[in-house]
């Protein structure tokens, strides 16, 4: 009898790395939505696999906030929460200017090519799924030459805690007619500002792009709220309270 592996097959790997991804998908492009529930024995049956790897795509996926799991087989998506979003903001916006201005003296000709690309990419993309991954890479790459891998890990936990609120901003206005000639606009004074070479003026820009961002998902979370309000006040049968006479 041979000894036990130390490691897992790498079928059962990939398919943990595949079903992490279509949860994350399903919960970032709407699909599965704030607060809503789910059966982990119908996640496994429409993606074809076991339920193990959904339970170790559900831990990965806890870890990053997306989703809470259940002691029975079910899981929900983790509800917004505007604290949480502030905090992520409070912390990118601590991090991330001041790695633009250092990039903005290190990125080459062909780096600042690749930026262009990008947003484009991203204000032209017909869905959330490759807007997502547009805006994600943008980011990435405007900010690589000064990350070093500590700024690199930080960042990318603060990217997956802040990414479903900013998709579910996003998913709600982006059929306005307008909102790909704002988003290119907003990335393209981005990239411009970089362009300056200046570090002042590139950690200032890319400070005002993320308050601006964080405004909008804040106020989309706010409509939430009220609109969950009033549809629990419709819900609560009104109490008839007898008038007596007065004596």
């Amino acid at each position: 009898m041979g000894e036990p592996g130390f490691v897992r097959s790498l079928d059962v790997v990939s398919a943990v790395d595949q079903v992490t991804l279509e949860i994350r998908r399903s919960i970032l492009s709407g699909d599965l939505g704030p607060g809503q529930e789910f059966s982990l024995r119908k996640i496994a049956e429409q993606l074809g696999v076991s339920l193990i790897p959904v339970r170790e795509a559900l831990r990965r996926l806890e870890s990053q906030g997306l989703v809470v799991t259940r002691r029975a087989k079910s899981a929900m998506v983790a509800p917004l929460d505007p604290q949480e979003f502030r905090d992520v903001y409070r912390l990118r916006l601590t991090i991330e200017p001041e790695l633009a201005g250092r990039a903005s003296a290190l990125l080459t000709d062909d780096d600042l090519e690749r930026l262009d690309e990008l947003q484009v990419a991203h204000a032209r993309a017909p869905d959330g799924d490759e807007r997502h991954q547009a805006h994600h890479a943008f980011h990435t790459a405007m900010l690589r030459p000064a990350a070093t891998p500590w700024d690199a890990r930080v960042l990318d936990m603060l990217w997956h805690a802040s990414e479903r609120y900013v998709g579910y901003a996003f998913n709600g206005i982006a059929a306005d007619p307008s909102e790909p000639a704002r988003r290119g606009k907003a990335h393209s004074d981005l990239v411009a500002a970089i362009r300056t070479g200046e570090s002042k003026t590139a950690s200032e820009a890319l400070a005002r792009h993320l308050i601006h961002t964080e405004t909008i998902v804040l106020n989309a979370i706010e409509t939430l709220e009220s609109g969950e309000t009033r549809a629990s006040l419709r819900m609560t049968p009104s109490r008839v309270v007898e008038k007596r006479p007065s004596v």
